[in-house]
């Protein structure tokens, strides 16, 4: 069974997101504790599990996904990165549908090589900071919002782009913070750089101190900006190690999320599943 290496949210290998692909061969998912198993010998933030559905349904492939220490509700790169090996393998070309624990989720190849996601928006509730906070972080809000229980992280609103860069946060501190984890975001300081916010994204509640680039992170991050600037349309650069960027656009309650992706390990699962 082949298992692949997708680094998303990029056009060249080794920046971007890393996520593990694995097509299954049977029309069922084996059970949770062997997929679970998995994802950990990968040790990727993310791997994605698929497998082909029964043709005339609302969806044309199961997807799941599971960090190292845990099964995911909703995971952006890592749905990049199978609907780019659908599409480079003749698997699934053009529009793919995807049924997943949020439902069905469409991606759609354009003609530059790039993909769309479009995913739900995340539900923003504006919150107080919880106690602790600004010290796990390393830097006092300006702003909370919750993401939701979808998303289940805190989106936290910093004062520049410097102090987004400069974090190093206590993880240990941060998981008491959220459900998930924190997105910590400012606008760009030069609008003529290409993206118009910066972000970084800690996860440690569930095995990832902090995420390359997080797709789900911007289906609150797309609505939040966009209320800002008064703009449907922009880029985001989350500003890992490894950095991406993800272009995002609103239509309605959905957010489209459009990104590269390259496959850096073409390989063979020897266990099986």
């Amino acid at each position: 069974m082949k298992i692949r290496i997708v680094d998303a949210f990029t056009d060249r290998p080794f920046a971007g997101n890393p996520a593990g692909v694995v097509l299954l061969d049977s029309g069922s998912f084996p059970d949770a504790a062997r997929l679970q198993q998995v994802a950990a010998e990968v040790n990727l933030a993310e791997t994605a599990f698929a497998h082909l559905l029964p043709p005339g349904g609302e969806a044309d492939w199961a997807l799941r996904w599971f960090t190292p220490a845990t099964e995911v509700d909703l995971c952006g790169h890592a749905t990049l990165a199978t609907a780019h090996v659908l599409n480079t393998t003749g698997a699934g070309r053009g529009t793919v549908r995807f049924a997943s624990r949020s439902g069905v989720l469409r991606t759609s190849a354009n003609k530059d090589g790039t993909l769309t996601l479009d995913f739900p928006t995340a539900p923003l509730t504006p919150v107080p900071a919880p106690d602790g906070l600004a010290d796990a972080l390393g830097a006092s809000p300006l702003s909370v919002h919750d993401t939701g229980p979808r998303v289940g992280d805190l989106l936290v609103e910093l004062p520049d782009e410097a102090t987004v860069r400069a974090l190093r946060p206590d993880f240990r501190a941060l998981v008491a913070c959220s459900r998930r984890g924190v997105i910590a975001t400012a606008t760009a300081e030069d609008p003529s750089a290409g993206y118009d916010f910066v972000s970084r994204g800690f996860f440690p509640a569930v095995g990832i101190d902090e995420d390359p680039v997080t797709g789900s992170a911007h289906t609150a991050l797309a609505p939040f900006w966009s209320a800002r600037f008064g703009r449907d349309v922009l880029t985001g650069l989350q500003a890992s190690a490894r950095s991406g960027l993800v272009r995002t656009a609103l239509r309605g309650d959905r957010a489209l999320l459009t990104g590269g992706a390259v496959t850096v390990i073409d390989g063979e699962l020897l266990t099986g599943l």
